[in-house]
C-alpha cells in the first residue's frame, strides 16, 4: 500500500565515459549511469574511462564463469547418515537437475558443494539463471529440491531453505573461491606516457601502494578474499542505476586489484568473482531501469543470458576506472582530499542534477 505522503527517492545520477571494452563478451565503448550521492565518483571514473580511450583495445572484460547459489540446511539423525544423503545426492544429479529445470525454463544444475558439521548438513546447491540475477529463481529450485531429497533420502529431515552456506549478502571466504553470480576480470595495460601525464605518477609507485594498500593494510584488518580500495563504490552506484539488489554488493565488493610494472607500462586488473547481476526480474521494470539498460546496450535480442553477461562485464569495467583513479590519486600526497573538497561542495552548493 502507497501512502498519500510518500515521495521517491532520488538519487543523483550521471552518465559517464565512454568506456572502452573489449574480451569475449563485448567490444564496445559504452557510457554507465552512476547514481551516488559521493560526487567525486563521477570525475574519478570519468578519469578511468579516458584512460581506457587512449590504450590499445581499452579494458580488457572477461567473463570466467557464472553461476547463482542457495544452500539448504538439512537435519540428520548423525553424521553418517549425513555422508549418506551426500552420496545419494551425487549419484542422482540428473535427477535433481530434471527437478530444478521443472521449476523453471531457465534455471540449471550445475554443481552441488557440501559441509557436514555434527549432524547438520549443508548442501550448496550451484545455478546458471539466464538474465535474471537468480534469487528466487534458485530459491524455488531449492525449495523442490529439499522436498525431494527429504521424502525419499533416509535419515534427514528439514532444516532451513537458506543455511548461510550459500552464502548471500555476507563477505565470506566460500564465495570468493567457488563464485556467487558472475566472475569477471577487468584488466588494462597503459603505456608509461599515458600514466605520467593523465594518472600523474608512476608504473612503480602504483605497484607498491598496492602491496602495501590493498594487500598488507587489508591483510592487517582482516579482511576476507577482498584486496581492494573501493570496488563497492563503483557497485552501488550501478546496482542502483539498473535496478538491482543494492545489498549484494556486501560479497560482489569482495575482489583483488592486482598491479604490475611492465617496464615502465602499467598492468592494472581488478578481479571481481561475485557479481550478482540481472537484467530481468524483480525492479528492472522501473521506467527509469528501462531507459538505463537500453542505452547500456542491455535490452538486446540475445540467447538467454547474454544481456546480462554485457551487463556484467561493463561493471567490471567501471569498477577498474574508478579503482585506478583513486590508487593514482593516493600517490600523490593531498590530491585525494583537494577532489573531495572541490566536487562535494560544489554539488552541495549548486545541487547534483539528478
Amino acid at each position: 500500500m502507497v501512502n498519500s505522503d510518500d515521495k521517491p527517492t532520488v538519487v543523483p545520477t550521471r552518465w559517464i565515459g565512454p568506456i572502452r571494452i573489449s574480451g569475449n563478451v563485448l567490444n564496445d565503448e559504452v557510457e554507465v549511469p552512476l547514481a551516488t550521492y559521493e560526487s567525486p565518483l563521477w570525475p574519478s571514473v570519468g578519469r578511468g574511462a579516458k584512460i581506457s580511450r587512449l590504450c590499445e583495445n581499452g579494458i580488457s572484460a572477461t567473463l570466467l564463469d557464472e553461476r547463482m547459489t542457495r544452500s539448504i540446511l538439512l537435519e540428520a539423525d548423525d553424521a553418517a547418515a549425513a555422508l549418506a544423503a551426500v552420496r545419494l545426492l551425487q549419484t542422482g544429479f540428473d535427477e535433481l537437475n530434471e527437478i530444478v529445470t521443472a521449476q523453471s525454463r531457465f534455471a540449471r544444475l550445475i554443481d552441488i558443494h557440501h559441509q557436514i558439521a555434527g549432524n547438520l548438513l549443508f548442501v550448496r546447491f550451484e545455478f546458471t539463471s539466464g538474465d535474471a540475477s537468480g534469487h528466487n529463481m534458485t530459491t524455488l529450485a531449492a525449495d523442490a529440491l529439499t522436498a525431494h531429497i527429504t521424502s525419499t533420502v533416509p535419515g534427514v529431515r528439514y532444516g532451513s531453505i537458506s543455511g548461510n552456506y550459500c552464502t548471500d549478502k555476507k563477505a565470506t571466504a566460500v564465495n570468493g573461491i567457488l563464485g556467487r553470480g558472475k566472475n569477471v576480470v577487468a584488466e588494462l595495460l597503459i603505456p608509461r606516457e599515458v600514466v605520467e601525464q593523465r594518472l600523474h605518477t608512476t608504473a612503480q609507485k602504483m605497484v607498491d601502494l598496492n602491496v602495501r594498500k590493498n594487500l598488507i593494510g587489508t591483510l592487517l584488518a582482516g579482511g576476507i578474499r577482498s584486496a581492494n580500495a573501493h570496488y563497492a563504490n563503483m557497485l552501488l552506484a550501478l546496482y542502483l542505476a539498473t535496478g538491482q539488489d543494492a545489498a549484494n554488493i556486501v560479497e560482489g565488493s569482495q575482489g583483488i586489484t592486482h598491479v604490475e610494472n611492465r617496464d615502465g607500462d602499467l598492468y592494472f586488473s581488478a578481479t571481481l568473482p561475485n557479481l550478482i547481476v540481472g537484467t530481468v526480474g524483480n525492479g528492472k521494470g522501473l521506467d527509469f531501469v528501462e531507459e538505463n539498460l537500453t542505452r547500456l546496450g542491455c535490452r538486446e535480442e540475445r540467447e538467454p543470458g547474454a544481456n546480462s553477461r554485457r551487463l556484467a562485464a561493463i561493471i567490471a569495467a567501471t569498477v577498474l576506472c574508478g579503482e585506478l583513479s583513486l590508487l593514482a590519486a593516493q600517490t600523490n600526497p593531498g590530491e585525494l582530499m583537494a577532489a573531495h573538497l572541490r566536487f562535494e561542495r560544489t554539488t552541495e552548493q549548486q545541487g547534483a542534477q539528478p
